[in-house]
């Protein structure tokens, strides 16, 4: 049987792939890069279906290894060296079986992601680490991150879920946080990052950080200042958001949201499935509720909007009109 083979345009992905993530990027190479992806649609279109499913976190199952004995260990680690080639990544990638035909097979998994991560934490789990460069790692439930520490570089690569991180100084080598949709570069001490569905929330608890997409775009953020970034802009997010790190005192706090955007926030927490229904997602909610008993929570919610909550054992949570 002949091996799986990509087209020439998703083997140009991979070269971008590789190039960009080799270290910190130029103006020139990311000119070059800019140019490539404005050329033709169908390399925009490769770029993002590349960045779909490797970006960030590089989703790979561990259960791949079953069928691929030793190959999702060696993959994960050659696709996250800053300094790998396209042969290196297309050799990982191809041993998974996420290629063929030229499509890029699979799907992203938490539960993967956790599995090959160096750090999780489970529903309803927070935890601190104390990391090998005295820097403090809090993570948030149902959160999992890989650490690449050495003697160049302090990167740390978020999976899924939510940390804050208190940095330790380093001048030579700047700490990162790594998402799907770009980077985060501590210029101060303390800021907090979040992967969400298809965007990452920064916001900066002390001092400043700097904030880059894939494509070169960047921004500079001031202490209790905020952003979303998306795969192709950061948007500056009004009001201070600090509050958004209370999770480290097991409190949840709203301040006038939607009610799908608090239910998302108390995911990490719940058993089950919740679904929400589309009529009452964008009532708006303001409070402050205990993160350790989502149940109470939503009952709460259940007293002060026009909704019922209707709950079938502990695995479903229906939330809809009342």
């Amino acid at each position: 049987m002949s091996k799986p083979r990509l087209d020439p345009i998703s083997e140009q992905s991979i070269d971008w792939m590789v190039k960009l993530r080799a270290g910190t990027p130029d103006a020139a190479l990311l000119a070059r890069f800019n140019a490539w992806l404005a050329q033709d649609p169908a390399h925009a279109q490769a770029w993002a279906t590349l960045q779909e499913r490797l970006a960030g976190s590089f989703n790979t199952v561990r259960a791949l290894d079953k069928r691929v004995p030793g190959q999702a260990g060696e993959a994960r680690q050659l696709l996250l060296q800053p300094n790998g080639t396209r042969r290196d990544a297309l050799r990982a990638i191809t041993g998974l079986g996420l290629l063929g035909g030229g499509l890029w097979l699979g799907a992203r998994s938490p539960l993967g992601d956790s599995l090959l991560a160096d750090l999780s934490t489970g529903r309803g789990q927070q935890q601190n680490y104390s990391l090998a460069d005295g820097s403090r790692l809090s993570l948030n439930a149902n959160s999992a991150v890989s650490l690449h520490f050495d003697e160049r570089q302090r990167l740390i690569v978020l999976h899924h879920g939510e940390l804050v991180i208190q940095v330790a100084s380093d001048p030579l080598r700047p700490l990162r946080v790594r998402t799907a949709e770009g980077e985060v570069q501590a210029l101060g001490t303390r800021f907090l990052v979040s992967q969400q569905a298809s965007a990452t929330r920064v916001v900066v608890l002390q001092h400043s950080v700097q904030a880059r997409l894939f494509n070169g775009v960047t921004l500079e953020l001031q202490e209790g200042q905020s952003a979303e970034m998306n795969a192709t802009s950061i948007v500056p997010v009004t009001g201070d958001q600090r509050r958004r790190a209370d999770w480290l005192n097991g409190r949840l706090n709203v301040l006038d949201e939607p009610l799908q955007h608090v239910v998302d926030a108390l995911r990490p927490y719940c058993r089950g499935f919740v679904r929400v229904a589309p009529e009452v997602r964008q009532l708006r909610v303001q409070g402050v509720f205990p993160l350790n008993d989502p149940e109470r929570t939503l009952t709460a919610l259940a007293e002060t909007l026009p909704i019922r909550v209707d709950r079938y054992g502990p695995w479903l949570t229906l939330i809809g009109t009342r």
